[in-house]
């Protein structure tokens, strides 16, 4: 059998995994980014990551077929280099030639929503889609498009950007240099920030109570007050769910996908997240009273969708799923 490693580079964590042809992985490796430290301190522990993998699989460098890895930003697929990151700070970094160095493999590397959105497509909520738009809620937001089973990355291979977009106009201030950018709302970073502010002008909420035990303030506080029945709480739940279903209204107004899958660790809420997003989706969607409306679901894959479509991006850069499929169709008319 042979296996393809699948590197997700994030703003929080490096995470590298081996998968096999059936998309399991199979060894892990994993370490901390500690974002905004120089790039090269970062790709030694990337190379790290993917020994620590590749022992944890118990398979030797030789039954590797190709590295993939997903990186924020701008990544040029042509020349193997990550042109803009604002999230990690990476200007013009030449990551495809580094990890080939490294290993003596061939390496692809794109946005690391887009990544995700492949794995998800190949192997997750959005199997079998043609069409399909993975949303990412991380220390960012990204986003995944597949367009007829490829992944569109746009001329510049910066397509794809729905978290610069601005739902605000003057709001708060993004990391991209844009203010009111649907990623300062959306993301698990603009929650903790919301929550945040609650706290600070309503010191007496619930939200303090579980800041205390915490020790910090997470993305899972506001909700957590708000199944404490605290209106501080809820009240930050329902601006971040506004917030969340303007954006992803407006993106279901431009692409009219089958289906839009949001991960994230936000998603761990489950319904309590999914039922109130949809229905403010579905009041606002331009296509509300279309035949086939965009299916809103959460990712299944969790945060290994990353590293399975990092893995498999070998074989989008060979033509494809749906190229595979024509091919074989071919063959059996013959």
């Amino acid at each position: 059998m042979k296996y393809y490693i699948g590197i997700d580079i994030g703003g929080t964590n490096l995470s590298t995994g081996v998968v096999d042809e059936t998309y399991k992985i199979v060894g892990r490796g994993k370490i901390k980014t500690d974002n905004g430290r120089p790039y090269g301190e970062v790709i030694k522990d990337i190379i790290e990551t993917v020994n620590i993998a590749v022992a944890d699989a118990k398979i030797d460098m030789d039954d590797v077929r190709w590295i993939g890895a997903g990186c924020p930003g701008t990544c040029n697929p042509e020349t193997g280099i990550v042109e803009y990151s604002n999230n990690l700070r990476w200007d013009n970094v030449p990551l495809q030639t580094d990890i080939e160095r490294a290993f003596g493999k061939k390496t692809y590397i794109e946005n690391d929503a887009n990544a995700a959105a492949y794995g998800e497509y190949l192997a997750g909520a959005a199997k079998g889609a043609k069409n399909a738009i993975v949303i990412t809620l991380g220390t960012g937001v990204g986003a995944g498009i597949i367009i007829n089973g490829r992944i569109f990355s746009g001329t510049n291979f910066a397509g794809g950007e729905i978290g610069h977009t601005v739902i605000v106009v003057d709001g708060y201030q993004c990391t991209c240099g844009r203010k009111g950018c649907f990623e300062t709302y959306a993301s698990a970073t603009g929650l903790a920030r919301m929550t945040k502010e609650a706290l600070d002008a309503h010191p007496e909420s619930k939200i303090a109570q579980l800041v205390e035990a915490d020790g910090r303030i997470s993305a899972r506080t506001a909700f957590n007050a708000a199944k404490m029945m605290d209106d501080v709480g809820q009240a930050v739940v329902d601006r971040y769910i506004k917030a969340l279903a303007c954006g992803i209204t407006n993106t279901i107004n431009i692409f009219q996908p089958d289906i839009l899958c949001i991960g994230g660790g936000v998603c761990n809420e489950g319904d309590k997240l999914l039922l109130p997003l949809k229905e403010l989706v579905a009041k606002d969607v331009y296509s509300k009273n279309s035949r086939k409306n965009t299916e809103i679901c959460i990712c299944s894959l969790g945060n290994d969708a990353g590293i399975i479509g990092a893995a498999m991006l070998g074989r989008s850069a060979e033509g494809g799923i749906l190229k595979n499929v024509l091919e074989r169709r071919k063959s059996e008319i013959k």
